[in-house]
């Protein structure tokens, strides 16, 4: 049997790429890799992807706001074939920079919903491990995550903000996927770490699940034995399973 395809877009200055790759390829999944600058010669790429990715790192330097040019460049080329893709129900997932993007595209958090992932609170950027906790939602990502998920940050605006209006419906909704257990590390609303669409397709979250898929990626590694692994490879395995479903 073939293995579904997982699509990684990518623009400069996208750098996880790589590290995304092996790790959906770990999940199950084979992988192609599209720059979004070059998406014309390659139209029907995304028409026949199971799943979707929109890869971290500092897209255009960050240049006018993280993610803001990659949104950009999104919009023009794909917008309309990224939604589609989910009306087709496809699983798309925005890992940090890629978070980011979806935000600003507005498929994340939803249609009349309003968020922003602003500086961090402390002014720093933020490089650490984190403990994620998944509380009951309607994300096929995160679905029997009960042990959480350890993986590290690396980000200087990831901070969740929203208003009012916004926070009540994505808690109603249940579209807080994951939280942050350890300590917030940016000082996001409700200790978000990452949050889904209505329709529980779309991922967005600032940690980096692809660099926790193998045991011994944890610093802690040797010293947590007899714990759970709380790998970030099964988040993606979930993707792949609803792709194939």
């Amino acid at each position: 049997m073939t293995a579904p395809l997982a699509s990684i877009l990518t623009a400069p200055g996208t750098n996880r790429d790589g590290d995304v790759a092996f790790a959906l390829q770990l999940a199950g999944f084979r992988t192609e890799q599209i720059d979004v600058r070059q998406v014309g010669s390659a139209p029907n790429s995304l028409r026949e992807s199971a799943a979707v990715v929109v890869a971290g790192g500092f897209s255009y330097a960050d240049a006018l706001g993280a993610g803001r040019l990659f949104a950009l460049e999104l919009h023009h080329a794909l917008h309309d074939v990224l939604q589609g893709a989910i009306q087709r129900g496809v699983p798309v997932l925005g890992i940090c920079n890629g978070f980011q993007v979806l935000v600003r595209l507005g498929i994340l958090p939803g249609a009349g919903q309003q968020a922003a992932l602003g500086h961090n609170e402390s002014g720093q950027f933020a490089c650490q491990w984190v403990r994620l906790a998944a509380p009951s939602s309607r994300c096929v990502w995160t679905t029997g995550l009960t042990d959480g998920v350890d993986c590290p940050i690396a980000h200087g605006e990831g901070r969740f903000t929203c208003d009012d209006t916004t926070w009540a419906s994505l808690v109603a909704n249940e579209q807080i996927a994951l939280q942050y257990t350890s300590g917030n590390p940016n000082g996001s609303r409700g200790d978000v770490a990452g949050i889904c669409d209505p329709s529980g397709l779309v991922l967005g979250l600032m940690p980096h699940p692809e660099n926790h898929v193998l045991a011994h990626q944890h610093p802690l590694h040797s010293r947590n034995q007899g714990e759970p692994a709380r790998l970030g490879l099964e988040l993606l395995r979930n993707g792949r399973l609803h792709a194939v479903a």
